[in-house]
């Protein structure tokens, strides 16, 4: 609820975009790692609207797939389909019988339209709007372009007020001249939307039905036509093409990096900076050159993150170092956790459920899996660790790995507290390692272990003298 009573919000996004050549509909390309589409829907949800009704078109079936994927619960939310597609006004009168309430209210609040193809646009920016509205008025949100070409023009009245939309294929040379766009944003009463949207007409140069003729219905009936004008033109760009996707990814990365720096944390270089998620950093976070941040990342204070890592859902504690080439993937939201003062990489891999303790080592060319490893432990070359339970100070020699598959369940391996494990064994899960015991280096361990005990499982050595190699045959 808003000043301007109950919110319904259209979304535009029945379009081809013929200009992308994909077969992927337009709104379902990604920016800063999720899809146009989601952007807009999820600025939609924060503005507490009573119903989100995305119209869609081309590419329908596959488009409301997505949504229904990313928003399970789907509550009020609704689909209506465009088809054919006959302009924007056309596409906005499928979406009448979806609004109101259950009851059958339909014509309280305000209508809020937005286009699934312009993905920045902010919360408070559309506040703003709603407030500009009233409820009572008809408010646009408009900016300000150095080449206005392909947009609607802004005509204002003497007096300040809007008078009308121009689209540019219908505009005369003064108009063309008109800097100040429309942006395909909207917030109009719904009684009276509802009333426009039934006396459209669709003769122009294009034989569609705008919706921005209903600014000239406004004017008509002497209702105030309002525009609520942004600065920022990012929040108001669309997308049509894969370079004007690719440029608008770098200019909203770029203003993230700023963002970052702003709180003080030190990128290398923010033009090689990748955000596709939340990024949460302490005091004195330092980060190195192509990095990706997906999901859910938190960055304690003093943290390093070495060049081109990538990094998704994780929880990286005071003073951890990530070194470069490094992956993290925890999955679901901070489903990795580093401990403070941990050293990871470079070439490691963590996967979810990867639990690291304080001053945990994890080297070069380890994956970790599922598996908790306590502080101090360390794994420092070319080893696997899945499903297992590692104590504290055990070290984990190079080569050996937990064989925790049995071709149909998982299994646990437990390596209690100050065990050392040589090189290029396999611990065959179930089993338990006993705290400070030692396995031999090329062991394969299938049975539990005494703790203290060494243990060593493997072939002896036999060495045959004068042994000569096969040979090939002459060849004929």
């Amino acid at each position: 609820m808003h000043e301007a009573g109950p919110v319904d919000v259209v979304i535009m996004a029945a379009g081809k975009g013929t200009r992308m050549k994909s077969r992927l509909p337009k709104v379902l390309h990604r920016l800063a790692g999720k899809p146009l589409l989601a952007h807009v829907v999820d600025t939609a949800r924060r503005l507490g609207a009573r119903r989100v009704v995305l119209i869609t078109g081309h590419g329908a079936q596959e488009v409301e797939s997505a949504v229904r994927g990313w928003e399970p619960q789907a509550q009020g939310l609704a689909f209506a389909r465009q088809s054919p597609q006959l302009g924007t006004g056309h596409a906005v009168q499928q979406a009448l019988p979806h609004l109101g309430n259950d009851d059958g209210t339909a014509d309280d609040g305000t209508v809020l339209v937005l286009s699934g193809d312009v993905p920045l646009i902010a919360e408070d920016t559309l506040r703003a709007l709603l407030q500009a509205s009233g409820g009572e008025r008809l408010a646009l949100l408009t900016v300000e372009l150095d080449d206005p070409t392909g947009y609607g023009r802004v005509v204002t009245a003497p007096s300040g007020g809007v008078r009308a939309i121009v689209e540019h294929k219908d505009a005369n040379e003064a108009q063309r001249a008109i800097r100040e766009i429309y942006s395909g944003v909207m917030a109009a009463p719904a009684a009276r939307l509802r009333h426009w949207l039934g006396q459209l007409r669709n003769d122009n140069a294009q034989g569609e039905y705008y919706l921005t003729d209903v600014v000239r219905m406004a004017v008509d009936e002497g209702m105030a036509v309002v525009a609520q004008r942004t600065t920022d033109e990012l929040q108001v760009t669309g997308v049509n093409s894969p370079v004007q996707l690719a440029a608008l990814e770098r200019a909203w990365q770029l203003r993230e990096a700023r963002r970052l720096m702003d709180a003080g944390v030190r990128l290398a270089d923010p033009a090689r900076f990748d955000l596709r998620g939340e990024l949460h950093c302490g005091q004195d976070v330092e980060i190195d050159v192509n990095c990706v941040f997906e999901g859910q990342v938190q960055l304690g204070e003093g943290v390093r993150i070495g060049a081109h890592c990538v990094i998704a859902n994780a929880r990286i504690e005071a003073g951890a170092v990530i070194h470069p080439f490094t992956h993290i993937d925890g999955g679901k939201p901070e489903g990795v956790k580093v401990g403070p003062g941990a050293l990871v990489g470079p070439y490691a891999r963590l996967r979810p459920g990867a639990q690291l303790g304080a001053e945990v080592h994890i080297g070069n060319f380890v994956e970790v899996k599922n598996s908790r490893l306590a502080d101090g432990a360390k794994a420092n070359h070319l080893a696997y660790l899945g499903d297992a339970n590692v104590g504290e100070r055990v070290n984990y020699g190079a080569g050996s790995i937990t064989a925790n598959y049995d071709g149909a369940n998982k299994h646990l391996t437990v390596i209690e507290a100050d065990v050392h494990v040589g090189s290029n064994c396999v611990l065959v899960a179930p089993v338990t390692i006993g705290a400070g015991g030692t396995i031999g280096g090329g062991s394969t361990i299938s049975k539990n272990t005494e703790p203290g005990a060494l243990t060593v499982a493997r072939a002896r050595a036999v060495s045959f003298a004068n042994w000569q190699r096969p040979k090939k045959a002459p060849k004929a």
